[in-house]
């Protein structure tokens, strides 16, 4: 279980810096994310874990146990913090209603739970969909000749998603207030180039 996944946002590292710069869009980033955890994922359990951890990380940050008015990030650390508790009782009141489980042995003779998959994406849709446009882009996939409407269904189905939106995400994408807007893909780019200069410079110590 990845309980991280909203605490490694760009959000979380503004507000640790408590600089002023690009707060709104990442707050609103922030708040896709929290829905798309919510709304997309089959567990309500792995949802319910990763927002309490989050609760517990906007609780006690220390721009809300500083002087009021010395940190700019305050505020966006109550609306985060007030959603993430909306949220968290939104999905409560779903798992309350939700009907009983039916009795393993009064199941129908010759069917099988779904398997789940063997891969599963445990980082935000957002992100996910970002890759999607890049392969898209780069035409990796059948040559290009696969169109977004086919590719993002077999990704999501392949990674144990249950949507079948894109579009929506990736208008939130070009919503973006950043110059470069492609948050993922930099990052990953970032952590594997210093994966490759983390390994070059275990080779030359070994030499």
């Amino acid at each position: 279980m990845n309980y991280l996944i909203l605490t490694e946002t760009d959000f979380f590292a503004l507000i640790d810096e408590s600089g002023k710069c690009n707060l709104e869009a990442a707050y609103g980033d922030f708040v896709q994310t929290v829905i798309s955890l919510c709304s997309e994922r089959a567990d309500s359990d792995t949802a319910a874990v990763v927002l309490l951890y989050t609760e517990i990380e906007l609780q006690y940050h220390r721009t809300l146990h500083s002087e009021p008015g010395e940190s700019h990030a305050d505020l966006y650390v109550r609306k985060a913090l007030s959603f993430v508790r909306r949220m968290q009782k939104l999905i409560a009141s779903s798992h309350a209603h939700l009907p009983p489980r039916s009795n393993p042995s009064h199941a129908l003779k010759g069917t099988t739970a779904a398997k789940p998959p063997a891969l599963q994406w445990t980082g935000s849709t957002l992100d996910l969909v970002e890759l999607i446009y890049g392969l898209g882009e780069m035409g990796c996939i059948n040559n290009g000749e696969t169109p977004l409407k086919v590719l993002a269904p077999a990704l999501y189905e392949f990674f144990g998603l249950k949507t079948k939106e894109c579009y929506r995400y990736y208008s939130a994408i070009k919503l973006r207030k950043n110059p470069c807007r492609t948050y993922f893909l930099d990052r990953m780019m970032a952590k594997l180039n210093e994966r490759i200069r983390h390994d070059e410079e275990l080779e030359r110590l070994r030499k």
